[in-house]
């Protein structure tokens, strides 16, 4: 006999003769949820007794539950350090699919209906070889765009506009990463100083979009019609070809630390749902005040239900786990990359084929674990961020004031190639997500106009922010008309972005830097609801040049596979979709192992060829230069090269057009200071690697 699951099916359940409310609390000793007029949500009309079933499961039905219903819990339970249950308090179902506001602080949860017509669309299944993820803010991507109607900018609609979805077609990105969208609030602190919270880290609930980010005749027709333009923006995403990762807070919740809102889970039960000591304290990994325990069941549980939710019934392509170290803590606090939930995630048949992301650290003991996640996850990879920062960026300005740079090439010539020594053989390159930027931090115009943050609009007298952002402002601190700062910025740029869409494993831009835009310094812009923050769809011509590099660095991956290994190579033997690498110096020269460390040493030549098994095959060479002096280098003679194509120059602020001239091996080239050359590498295939890996730089 099968044993039936108690956890099955909580939250409302919509039958022909009413509604089931389930509701998990080992700790209550009684619960009821109340029914509220629609018209005037404080108008209690219904109150319906719950009783305890399996598993801790509280159960109340009433025909009166039904799609509209809105609907409260109230729970009671003993008084102790660990519990903070109070009867009067209208707390929401931690599996409602819709919430309603109702004041300031407080909502109610609503029942919704799932329908919804997704025609033939379907998730289009982009290989993560192939994938491109493009980091964006709902409202923030579409609220100063003039081609959308100015009811939808700065929604789900505005976002699902054809516009919109025009000019990311045309950049050339395969998956918007959309910053939180599960319904949140702004945390009390910002709430007292006239602030909100903009970027969305503070979950009020796991199941429920966030309704502001809908238009306003979506929110007054209710939290159905919020779900159903939520639904309506993936449908037409995906039509155009586009996958949706949603980046998911399950770390934390809104009800902060102790003497913070009582809302949903700390009344449900406190003593389950989070992290404490035996007197109560919070335990908290996450900075935000309070921690989700993974080590339960249950929680484990909310996350999969959630996950499965939006999977499915919302068709989202894959998810980016804010801190995920977190939820991976088990009931010692120490982080297991085999956890329970974890590995669900990559087992659970719901979940097939969706794309998981972890941000690989949290602020706990042992909080950072980047390349320590099982294969079959991707992750945020900072050692390839902080590596690159530094060789275009804190390395040029150490060398205009002693000189010299402090470090060789080798360890970003590691990065370059996929991040070998971070990540295991069987994982590979995929396993890396490669950004320079994020939402957090400077802006890549920022990086290259600001040695220190200017945070000071943020109310916490620019103490908020990171210090370590291995920014150079070339010369001048901020805006300036000095030609010559202004020019090495922009070639910083370039350098930046094509080191990002050059690099073996997964690019994510962050929405604008693909044309260079700024916030004016802020690294930390998480309460800046404003112009600082919107994405400005009025361009200067720098930054018209800016964008089309970006897209020509785009269409440049897209036909060269060789950038775009799967695989890690082997030296000495054929690796089914790597990369062979052959490394060269600025001579035509293998590398050798002084060559990879020495600072006297910062060019290098990078020969990849394609091993794929679904496309035609492909050479590549990448130069790379990094010291501000101009260099001639002798292109390689390598075994199979017949000539050379050159495709992309960032010392030039426009990219080159393919003139069809053909080098010949050996021929010298001048590489312009501080800058990168691409050209398509012309002759047979040969399988036998003949130079040096890129393991020595490790």
């Amino acid at each position: 006999m099968t044993s039936v699951d108690p956890l099955r099916n909580l939250g409302v359940r919509i039958g022909p003769h009413g509604g089931e409310l389930r509701v998990y609390s080992e700790h209550a000793d009684a619960m009821e949820f109340c029914l509220f007029d629609p018209k005037d949500p404080d108008w209690r009309t219904k109150t319906v007794e719950m009783h305890r079933d399996a598993g801790n499961v509280w159960l109340g039905r009433s025909r009166s539950l039904h799609v509209g219903s809105l609907y409260a819990i109230r729970a009671s339970g003993p008084v102790s350090p660990q519990n903070m249950f109070n009867p009067e308090s209208l707390l929401l179902d931690p599996y409602a699919r819709g919430l309603t506001r109702v004041g300031p602080e407080e909502w109610r949860s609503t029942v919704v209906s799932d329908g919804f017509d997704w025609g033939d669309s379907r998730k289009p299944g982009i290989p993560l070889d192939h994938t491109v993820v493009y980091e964006a803010h709902v409202r923030g991507i579409s609220h100063q765009n003039p081609e959308v109607p100015e009811e939808l900018r700065g929604t789900y609609a505005g976002l699902a506009h054809e516009s919109t979805i025009a000019y990311l077609q045309n950049l050339g990105i395969t998956a918007v990463e959309l910053l939180p969208v599960h319904a949140f609030t702004t945390e009390q602190r910002l709430i007292r100083e006239g602030l909100t919270n903009y970027w969305g880290y503070n979950t009020l609930n796991f199941f429920s979009p966030h309704a502001p980010y809908a238009t306003r005749a979506a929110q007054a027709e209710g939290p159905e019609a919020v779900l159903r333009e939520f639904k309506g923006m993936v449908k037409l995403l995906h039509e155009a070809g586009i996958e949706v990762i949603l980046d998911v807070v399950f770390n934390h919740t809104s009800e902060e630390g102790i003497g913070g809102p009582r809302t949903s889970l700390r009344g449900i039960d406190n003593a389950t749902y989070y992290r404490q000591e035996a007197d109560g304290v919070y335990i908290d990994v996450t900075g935000c005040g309070n921690t989700v325990d993974f080590g339960h069941p249950v929680p484990q549980r909310l996350v999969l239900d959630s996950l499965r939710y939006w999977a499915q019934e919302a068709q989202i392509d894959g998810f980016r786990f804010d801190l995920a170290v977190t939820l991976g803590r088990g009931e010692g606090l120490a982080y297991h990359r085999d956890h329970p939930l974890l590995t669900a995630m990559l087992d659970d048949p719901e979940l097939a084929g969706v794309k998981l992301i972890a941000e690989p650290w949290d602020l706990g003991m042992g909080g950072w674990q980047t390349g320590n996640f099982l294969d079959g996850w991707s992750e945020w990879n900072d050692r390839y961020r902080d590596r690159v920062r530094n060789f275009w960026l804190a390395d040029i300005a150490e060398a205009r004031r002693n000189g010299q740079a402090p470090i060789g090439i080798g360890g970003f010539a590691t990065r370059l190639a996929g991040s070998s020594n971070t990540f295991s053989p069987e994982r590979g390159p995929l396993a890396s997500i490669n950004f320079v930027t994020a939402h957090d931090g400077f802006t890549m115009a920022d990086l290259t106009a600001y040695n220190v943050k200017h945070n000071l609009g943020n109310g916490e007298d620019n103490r908020d922010g990171t210090d370590n952002n291995r920014s150079f402002n070339h010369g001048a601190e901020g805006p300036t008309h000095d030609e010559r700062v202004l020019l090495d910025r922009h070639k910083a740029m370039r350098n930046l972005m094509g080191t990002l869409l050059l690099s073996a494993g997964v690019p994510q831009i962050t929405a604008g830097d693909e044309f260079g835009r700024s916030q004016r310094g802020n690294n930390n812009a998480y309460c800046q609801d404003s112009e600082l923050t919107w994405m400005s769809w009025l361009r200067t011509r720098e930054q018209r040049e800016m964008l089309d590099t970006t897209r020509r660095l785009l269409e440049l991956r897209r036909e060269n596979p060789a950038l775009r290994p799967s695989r890690y190579a082997v030296f000495g033997q054929t690796t089914p979709n790597a990369s062979h690498m052959d490394w060269y110096d600025a001579t035509g020269a293998l590398m050798d192992d002084e060559d990879w460390n020495s600072p006297e040493n910062r060019t290098l030549q990078y020969l990849a060829a394609s091993t794929p098994d679904k496309e035609e095959f492909n050479r590549v060479l990448l130069i790379v230069h990094g010291v501000e002096d101009d260099v001639e280098v002798s292109l390689p003679v390598a075994a199979g090269v017949t000539s050379y194509q050159m495709l992309w120059d960032s010392a030039t602020e426009v990219p080159i057009a393919e003139d069809g001239v053909e080098l010949e091996p050996g021929s010298i080239r001048l590489v312009g200071g501080t800058s990168m050359q691409l050209y398509r590498a012309n002759g047979p295939r040969v399988d036998a690697p003949a130079g040096a890996s890129v393991e020595a730089a490790a």
